[in-house]
């Protein structure tokens, strides 16, 4: 049975009291503290262990009763942090004292919760679109441009088609020029190869690596190529997606007109660039299993994990993109 708040130990709620007046907690963090302390009294209760003579097994035994009950690792840290601060306060303190009801006689000889650690938080993956989702992201921006035939959207419809098409990284998408740079003194990060419907990018560790991009993608992109070099400011740069003022495009504006773009898809989420590459990842996942053809095309490989993806060449990431990619053959004849 959960003890009340006014049934701590008369020790916990001085260190409550302190961490109030001295280290002015919030009333939030001081009831989630009063909670933690309230569990490990408990823990003590039940296996009739004076607190003082807690040792580190019990705490690693409390911590497991934690984690089957449910409690995530970010909770039980919490608690575990709660408990260290409180035997950290009490070895500072006299073990013979008051505490109303009678004298303690035990000596704290030193902390039982150091060294126990919560179980390791498992990393959340990024949230992604459902295939419905992202389909009617991309058809929303695609029939936008139809309809508008202005600049921005034209561009935002090639950005998004893009992104979903070939699962490129913001930055990567951004340093993508509209061809490859022929200057020895300007080496392009990354361009698109309008024949052969792929780009090459740029990734971390300074990685290249060239992805397909579908029908559908390369009919948005070549709907914008026709309108930025009809522009006067496109001679000025070799960047593919360009600003109204001709500059190479910054992430925040691709972010704020993709997140507009989806509340007006009727999207009921938050949707960032990060969110299109891993849709991407997901969904030919999902449908082709080839977990090793989608790792290369996103760029995630080790050293190690490159030599194991050195067998695949370009046709069989190709094949695997072809096959399971929504967007692939979307509109081929």
């Amino acid at each position: 049975m959960k003890l009340k708040a006014t049934d701590l130990h008369p020790l916990m709620q001085e260190y409550l009291h302190e961490l109030h007046v001295l280290r002015q907690l919030s009333p939030h963090t001081l009831k989630a503290y009063g909670m933690d302390l309230s569990d490990l009294q408990n823990f003590a209760l039940e296996d009739s262990i004076e607190l003082l003579k807690v040792s580190n097994g019990h705490v690693r035994r409390w911590a497991g009763r934690l984690h089957s009950k449910g409690k995530s690792s970010r909770s039980i840290a919490r608690a575990l942090s709660a408990w260290r601060g409180w035997y950290d306060w009490l070895s500072e303190k006299d073990a013979r004292r008051d505490v109303r009801a009678g004298k303690v006689t035990s000596t704290l000889v030193a902390n039982p919760v150091d060294d126990v650690k919560a179980p390791k938080r498992l990393k959340s993956l990024p949230k992604a679109l459902s295939v419905e989702q992202a389909l009617t992201l991309v058809n929303q921006a695609v029939k936008e441009a139809e309809e508008k035939k202005d600049l921005e959207s034209i561009r935002d419809a090639a950005i998004i088609d893009l992104l979903y098409s070939s699962g490129l990284r913001l930055s990567e998408l951004l340093g993508i020029d509209v061809m490859q740079s022929k200057d020895r003194q300007y080496e392009s990060a990354g361009w698109l190869d309008w024949d052969a419907a792929e780009v090459t990018v740029l990734g971390k560790g300074g990685k290249r690596r060239s992805v397909p991009v579908g029908m559908p993608a390369m009919k948005s992109l070549m709907a914008w190529r026709e309108l930025r070099d009809a522009g006067s400011y496109a001679e000025e740069s070799i960047a593919l997606f360009l600003s109204a003022t001709g500059k190479r495009l910054s992430p925040r504006t691709v972010q704020a007109r993709l997140r507009t773009l989806a509340m007006r898809a009727g999207l009921p989420t938050h949707v960032h660039p990060h969110m299109m590459r891993h849709s991407f990842a997901s969904h030919v996942l999902q449908s082709s299993q080839d977990l090793r053809a989608v790792q290369e095309m996103l760029g995630h490989v080790s050293i190690a994990s490159t030599q194991i993806y050195t067998s695949l060449d370009f046709q069989h990431l190709a094949q695997a993109y072809d096959k399971a990619h929504p967007r692939a053959k979307a509109g081929k004849a």
